[in-house]
């Protein structure tokens, strides 16, 4: 590992002005990703800012048909909030499949997709709950925000605050992970609205079987027209720009795509 500096935050404002001013410069949330790499040496920041002990970051409300997380609310925090546990248990169950008891106490929401691990869990969720993620300076649609393997629509100095998700009629998270990092070597998030004000009531998203997560088009289709684990079942997905890598095809993946989004169904229908 190289040397650096840390600092810890007070505030976002601190914390932004601090990466601002120097471009070598991390923001150092959980540190699961960002401190495996810079203990390799694929990662030299001259800086880590630690955003962990900051209020705002912290916080998590709810609001209607809003759930706010702060970007710096561990996984274990997520799994275990009443309130979320209460408004939104799809996102909780998700939070508490995400590694091990020490990846979970550590991890936190805004590390996850900020890294946009193409295996990560949290994306598919951001995706599918037509979320907001919220930064110290604009407001990005999850559609938005994705952009490719670990790429983000964010600014190099962006700082994440909160993830907003808009609560479904119903929704769950299905993955088969790998059994030694508990990353999903393919990982189905369902979730169905009463409306189609996004331009349809049933969101699916696909993570760690591509470069990417993903929306599952013609998933999404068959479950708009009878939601059921039957049509998730009976729809063909084509391996073409899935990964293949030594722990699965990329026709293995695509196989297990709509089984994945059948359990989900079934498990939100349940």
């Amino acid at each position: 590992m190289y040397a650096f500096d840390y600092q810890r935050a007070n505030d976002a404002q601190g914390a932004v002005k601090t990466l601002a001013a120097d471009t070598e410069a991390k923001y150092l949330a959980g540190g699961q990703s960002l401190l495996a790499a810079m203990k390799l040496r694929l990662a030299q920041p001259s800086t880590l800012v630690d955003v962990t002990r900051i209020p705002e970051l912290k916080a998590v409300a709810v609001n209607g048909n809003i759930v706010k997380v702060g970007a710096a609310v561990s996984h274990a925090d997520v799994a275990e909030n009443a309130q979320i546990r209460n408004a939104l248990p799809a996102l909780a169950q998700l939070a508490g499949m995400i590694g091990d008891p020490q990846v979970r106490a550590l991890g936190t929401l805004g590390g996850s997709i900020a890294n946009d691990d193409p295996a990560a869990d949290y994306p598919a969720a951001v995706l599918a709950l037509r979320a907001t993620v919220v930064t110290d300076r604009r407001r990005i649609a999850a559609d938005d925000f994705f952009v490719g393997m670990y790429e983000t629509a964010l600014e190099p100095d962006e700082l994440i605050v909160a993830v907003e998700f808009e609560v479904p009629r119903r929704a769950a998270y299905e993955k088969f992970r790998n059994p030694a990092s508990h990353f999903a070597l393919t990982g189905v998030f369902v979730a169905q609205y009463a409306d189609d004000a996004a331009g349809s009531p049933v969101r699916v998203a696909v993570t760690g079987a591509a470069s990417s997560v993903f929306r599952a088009s013609a998933l999404e289709a068959a479950l708009n027209t009878h939601f059921a684990p039957e049509a998730a079942r009976a729809v063909s997905i084509a391996p073409d720009n899935l990964n293949t890598d030594l722990h699965a095809s990329a026709a293995y993946r695509a196989h297990l795509i709509p089984v994945l989004a059948a359990r989900a169904v079934a498990k939100a229908v349940a």
